[in-house]
């Protein structure tokens, strides 16, 4: 759904003439962490059913690459939209963190998926997912809400990638949008006042 998120933003982006010039001036602090994040968690994907070591520790891990990220979040919380995409990976954060380093799937959710989704949730590890059941802390917050047509792409998700999702949005109106009328703005006062000057 993150993906989808920041798609559609950049889509939305491009409609309301925005450009992506601001992203070669964007600095974040620990920027470097995002994307080797990214590296670990889809590694650990893709090998926790073939090393019986790495699927019985894989949700350490994720809470360690979660844990990791919020700091990030966190140091760069002044960007726009960050405030409310840090709410959302804490909402996720908190109910993987209480159920294993999992996040449940609920699934009756889960019916709108491939069947096959659901038989390799029960026989074996499926990314950082688990089953909901009534042993479940916080049940709520896992994924259990069902996305499907008229929306192209079927999939279950969460309260916090809802509100993450959301601060993504804002966050790259921002740098396509906002941050490009404020430069244009800047220029044209200071081409304005340069003129008084003459």
């Amino acid at each position: 759904m993150v993906f989808d998120g920041i798609i559609i933003s950049f889509i939305v982006g491009f409609i309301r003439k925005g450009n992506l010039r601001a992203l070669a001036q964007l600095k974040l602090k620990w920027g470097w962490i995002f994307p080797l994040l990214l590296v670990v968690e889809l590694a650990v994907f893709i090998l926790q059913n073939d090393y019986k070591f790495l699927g019985q520790v894989s949700g350490y891990i994720y809470i360690v690459v979660y844990v990791l990220g919020l700091l990030f979040l966190f140091m760069n919380r002044n960007n726009p939209g960050f405030t409310l995409i840090l709410i959302g990976v804490f909402l996720n954060f908190l109910v993987m963190v209480i159920n294993g380093g999992r996040m449940p799937v609920s699934l009756e959710a889960a019916a709108v998926l491939d069947p096959g989704y659901i038989e390799v949730l029960k026989e074996s590890l499926y990314a950082k997912h688990t089953m909901l059941t009534s042993s479940t802390y916080l049940g709520f917050l896992g994924d259990v809400i069902p996305i499907t047509d008229p929306y192209p792409r079927t999939q279950i998700i969460s309260i916090g990638d809802i509100v993450m999702n959301i601060g993504i949005f804002f966050f790259i109106q921002h740098l396509m949008v906002h941050h490009t009328v404020s430069k244009k703005s800047e220029y044209t006062n200071v081409s304005f006042r340069g003129g008084e000057k003459r």
